[in-house]
């Protein structure tokens, strides 16, 4: 009998989602606005901004591998916390999970505001009403994510194809431009050029080109709402990476490369730019309305990982019991709820003069906590022994996700500590209220809300 009509809050999520979906959730959050401007960023790095998508693309491959084997071997909610927890236990897979989790709606914060700013500058009307703007569209998001997930899914679909369209623009200009001897215009590719270390070198460029590629994991989130999940999580994490990477490296460093430097350096957004050098017309209008689009699918995504995770660590005792409850359609509304508000107190802050730095400040907590979760899951995939013959490629993530923590810095690397242990204290107070069984919190005969 379906637990909608008989009240009872049912145990296990509906499995609304097939490969077209996981595939569209690892290439949709992968895929934000924030990829649009990184081409004035890595401007200044020449070819060494090129040699940093390659080496992100070929670290990002591993990871991919990484996630892949861990999820077919274990198909759980809660992707990097349950590889986490059977690899190291429940309290190191706590701390991991928590990182993860704070960086989810502190990101989602930027997120947010890259659907409103470049809508802003299409429609100036919009501007002074931003702050109210976001907030409707983050509670929209939510609202859309409690009442199920399969609206959630098409959403995703939706929004991810759309936002490869200027991506295929940018790859298509490029071609015809290099085709015509345009490759003349690009700084020439000298050796002695290339350096590993160096505010311009390889490392720098790809902790930049790394934020790019954060999502990739995103299938393994709601595994329990995947059909078939031990086959179409490991797929579309791989071909979601592997095609995302080489559209990433070949866009991006067009633009970085066949604009004059000055002018990319300085621009607001330079693959309106590049096409309106090359095809005319209101290039910024069309790409700002796509970066709104790709902003808009990416929190699409991350809404739905922000409530999943929560909920897979209350079932298992290590968040309050109060979390793991579905709603009667199957979907963790009160973490959905509960992460949201969150998101709109960090909101609140942004918008706060006096509270920018925090901003930057807690944007710097997603990026390394990413880090932490994506090395913690690669040694997991080494201790656990998903594959033997992919130990070279697990390898590979742990030191690609090293030498990326190198790269972000030194203070990266603190405020990372400070985040991972920042949730220490809600662990064990939590565990002291619920008991101490790893399933304490999990009560499928409780009342729906």
């Amino acid at each position: 009998m379906d637990a909608t009509t008989t009240g009872v809050t049912p145990t296990t999520p509906r499995r609304a989602f097939g490969f077209w979906i996981c595939l569209a959730l690892v290439v949709g959050n992968m895929i934000g606005s924030g990829f649009f401007l990184l081409p004035a960023t890595l401007a200044p790095f020449g070819w060494n901004g090129v040699a940093g998508w390659i080496v992100t693309t070929s670290g990002a491959l591993c990871l991919a591998a990484v996630f892949g084997s861990l999820a077919r071997a274990f198909p759980e909610a809660g992707g990097p916390y349950a590889y986490s927890r059977r690899a190291f236990g429940p309290f190191p897979a706590f701390v991991v999970a928590w990182a993860y989790w704070v960086s989810m709606w502190v990101g989602n914060v930027a997120i947010a505001t890259g659907v409103i700013a470049p809508l802003s500058t299409v429609f100036p009307g919009m501007a002074p009403h931003s702050v109210w703007l976001t907030l409707a569209l983050i509670w929209s998001l939510t609202a859309i994510n409690c009442i199920g997930a399969r609206p959630v899914g098409v959403i995703q679909l939706v929004t991810t194809l759309l936002k490869f369209l200027p991506l295929v623009a940018v790859v298509v200009v490029a071609a015809l431009v290099l085709g015509e001897g345009g490759a003349a215009a690009a700084p020439p590719l000298r050796a002695e050029a290339l350096q590993l270390g160096g505010e311009t070198g390889i490392a720098a460029a790809a902790a930049l080109t790394l934020w790019s590629f954060l999502g990739l994991e995103s299938a393994t989130v709601p595994a329990e709402r995947v059909r078939n999940p031990s086959r179409n999580i490991a797929r579309a994490t791989l071909i979601g990476v592997a095609v995302t990477g080489a559209f990433y490296t070949f866009a991006a460093s067009a633009v970085a490369l066949l604009l004059p430097l000055e002018q990319v350096a300085r621009s607001g957004a330079p693959m309106a730019d590049f096409i309106g050098l090359h095809w005319g017309g209101p290039a910024g209008i069309v790409i700002a309305l796509f970066a709104a689009i790709a902003a808009f699918g990416a929190l699409n995504g991350w809404i739905l990982m922000q409530g999943e995770l929560p909920w897979a660590m209350a079932r298992d005792g290590v968040f309050p019991s109060w979390l793991a409850k579905l709603s009667r359609r199957g979907t963790p509304a009160r973490a959905h709820v509960a992460a949201s508000l969150l998101v709109t107190i960090v909101l609140s802050f942004n918008y706060s003069r006096s509270m920018t730095d925090l901003f930057g400040f807690l944007i710097l907590l997603a990026t390394s906590a990413a880090l932490v979760v994506y090395l913690a899951c690669s040694v997991a995939a080494i201790r656990l022994g998903t594959s033997r013959r992919l130990v070279p490629a697990f390898l590979g993530a742990a030191l690609f996700s090293l030498w990326a923590i190198w790269g972000a810095g030194g203070e990266a690397m603190l405020w990372g500590a400070v985040l991972l242990v920042s949730g220490v204290p809600l662990y064990f107070l939590t565990r002291r209220r619920d008991g101490s069984s790893p399933q304490a919190a999990a009560d499928p005969g409780a009342p729906a809300e």
